[in-house]
């Protein structure tokens, strides 16, 4: 089986996700339909902008949104494949979602523009940080973070793989967690430079205001054609009308990626397809399940590589 995967995060350049719109009219397409449903030029934000810009968490989400259904649909052209299973990585589950018949693309665009301006109102409203922790074992960090928790809040955010975690939270708090983490077997910490406390209980409030825009998005419109795994439970999801609930709850609650893919390799997928910006998942991958294969499209280069990779390959 093939699994078609979704980024949250990449590398956000200037010309993300030109290449592909200028050899597919289907990725152009997705940019078109995206622009026109938020009333920004997405392709000018992507091609164009600078680093910074792009870096702006509400603008940052729409191009890994808009980028990773365009390579999806450019892969989709080009081999015509068809495939039971998607997952996305936090606002990777959007395009996941769009690509699974959940979600019209325009109504998907919509919504991970307000969830970022949403997000990058919560650092302001409540401030907090997140840090990345390598080298230690997940239980032994739920421990430290309820240590430290006594005097603020901090929690896993992000089960990336074994020996990749990612804790969020109030700023001193995970500053402790950081100082204490070698103690306790990690190799490193590393501070991230995010607008907030993602995937925290600091976020309930943001949670809440984005459950109101999930629930007039029209979910209940659709019938959901394929399988996506959700971040939340890493459990299957069938029916359109689980997501308002499962992507409210994604903003307060960790990211459970490495339980997702290893659920579905549980399941039987043995090929994973990274669609959008570089290839974080790709390497999260090869740590999580060194006998399940990694491709990636991220213009149309790849996209030629992965096309003749999958081919023979049952989806």
């Amino acid at each position: 089986m093939i699994a078609v995967v979704f980024p949250g995060q990449g590398s956000q350049k200037p010309g993300m996700g030109q290449d592909l719109c200028e050899h597919y009219p289907e990725a152009r397409q997705v940019f078109d339909e995206a622009s026109e449903a938020v009333g920004i030029d997405v392709a000018e934000l992507c091609f164009h902008s600078d680093e910074e810009t792009l870096r702006k968490t509400e603008n940052a989400q729409l191009a890994l949104y808009t980028c990773g259904l365009a390579a999806w649909r450019a892969l989709q052209a080009k081999t015509g494949l068809d495939v039971d299973v998607f997952a996305g990585h936090s606002v990777g589950e959007y395009p996941a979602v769009v690509a699974a018949g959940a979600l019209g693309v325009g109504q998907g665009a919509k919504l991970v523009r307000k969830r970022g301006e949403i997000m990058a109102k919560a650092g302001q409203t409540r401030p907090g940080t997140m840090a990345a922790v390598l080298g230690m074992e997940r239980a032994d960090l739920e421990a430290l973070c309820k240590e430290v928790s006594q005097s603020g809040v901090c929690v896993i955010a992000n089960d990336n793989s074994p020996g990749q975690l990612v804790i969020s939270g109030d700023i001193d708090t995970v500053q402790a967690a950081c100082a204490l983490a070698p103690e306790r077997g990690a190799k490193r910490s590393i501070p991230l430079n995010v607008s907030g406390a993602f995937h925290s209980p600091l976020m309930e409030d943001s949670a809440k205001e984005m459950g109101a825009a999930l629930a007039e998005a029209g979910f209940g419109d659709r019938a959901q054609e394929h399988v996506v795994y959700a971040n939340v439970t890493a459990g299957r999801v069938e029916h359109a009308k689980e997501w308002p609930a499962l992507l409210e709850a994604q903003l307060k609650s960790s990211v459970l990626w490495c339980d997702s893919v290893q659920a579905m390799v549980c399941d039987g997928v043995t090929v994973f397809v990274e669609c959008g910006v570089g290839e974080v998942l790709t390497g999260l991958l090869r740590r999580i399940d060194a006998d399940a294969k990694g491709m990636k499209v991220v213009d149309s280069a790849t996209l030629e590589q992965t096309a003749t990779e999958l081919k023979g390959v049952p989806a």
